[in-house]
């Protein structure tokens, strides 16, 4: 008897037809570079987010990562890092990077898919949950990098909720 259930799965319709739909449908610039790879673009209320997506056949694993235009130098890596720590705390699902070489912030996640198939509410939940976690702690960043303020008054001011209404 097999332990390994790859014998048994067949191949999986592939999810990145699928966000190919979705930015077809939601007028979202996009580019497919290959078979198994997407970017597109999303306009956020902060800035443009750059999301890349890339289909994992033998994983059958959909991995995600969303950057956006926000240059760190080197005299702020530090402080970034410490902030990183602390939003990541926060975060269920994901989390936020650092392509060091370029200096970029990004946001990261994977969906693996096991025998099932990506539907399209999968895919527009992974879409959401990146553009969402980037709106809400984009400002948090420009505390630390312009503003310069600590990592801690920068995740009260992102975390800061309003309640009521006027």
């Amino acid at each position: 008897m097999s332990l390994s259930a790859a014998d048994t799965v067949t191949l999986l319709e592939n999810p990145i037809d699928v966000l190919e739909a979705i930015a077809t449908h939601q007028n979202w610039p996009f580019d497919r570079s290959a078979e198994d790879e997407l970017s597109l673009a999303v306009t956020g209320s902060w800035c443009d987010y750059d999301l890349s997506f890339t289909w994992r056949d033998d994983l059958n694993g959909l991995h995600l990562a969303c950057a956006f235009d926000l240059k760190i130098n080197a005299g702020k890596m530090s402080d970034v890092y410490g902030l990183l720590a602390k939003i990541n705390e926060q975060l269920w699902l994901g989390h936020f990077d650092i392509w060091k070489d370029e200096g970029v912030v990004l946001f990261r996640h994977g969906l693996l898919l096991g025998a099932g198939e990506a539907t399209a509410d999968q895919c527009e939940m992974l879409l959401s949950l990146a553009v969402e976690a980037c709106e809400r702690y984009y400002p948090a960043f420009q505390f630390v990098l312009w503003a310069g303020q600590s990592a801690e008054d920068a995740m009260a001011a992102c975390m800061f909720e309003t309640q009521g209404s006027a």
